[in-house]
């Protein structure tokens, strides 16, 4: 399981490193990584190569015609990137995905369980900042979908 967030650079060319940790967490077979416009925030949802073939075999169970499955292929599967590690364990972001998330200078990996997201830092941080009547109202939400 990917925990944890990690601050690092990405440079000119657009190399950014897998933080050591989740490195560690992924088996040879695993190294490849996909990488895609995250849907609800403007950041990059990353997939150890099995974890995205197993949502692809998910996706293609649904209905074919089915309008909201037709803008799921088209807006999150087509713009899906595999990106493998160079041997300093790090992974190349091409330009668009780059663009869509605002990544410059300085990143965050965030690990979210069997996945991992792509942040500008900048976007990180301003998207944490919840006010005590949003904080109250998630943490109530949260607690009835985990039924605590």
């Amino acid at each position: 399981m990917f925990r944890g967030h990690y601050e690092h650079t990405i440079d000119a060319k657009g190399r950014t490193s897998l933080p050591a940790r989740f490195r560690h967490l992924l088996r040879a077979g695993d190294l490849p990584l996909v990488l895609t416009p995250a849907l609800a925030d403007r950041c990059l949802d990353v997939y150890p190569l099995p974890a995205w073939e197993q949502f692809e075999e998910k996706v293609a169970r649904l209905p074919k015609w089915d309008r909201d499955t037709v803008l799921l292929r088209r807006r999150y599967v087509s713009a899906a990137v595999e990106c493998e590690l160079d041997r300093h364990g790090r992974v190349l972001v091409p330009a668009h995905l780059r663009e869509h998330a605002g990544l410059s200078k300085h990143v965050l990996w965030a690990g979210i369980g069997t996945t991992m997201e792509l942040w500008s830092r900048g976007r990180w941080n301003d998207g944490q900042g919840l006010t005590d009547d949003e904080l109250q109202k998630w943490t109530t939400a949260i607690a009835e979908k985990l039924d605590l």
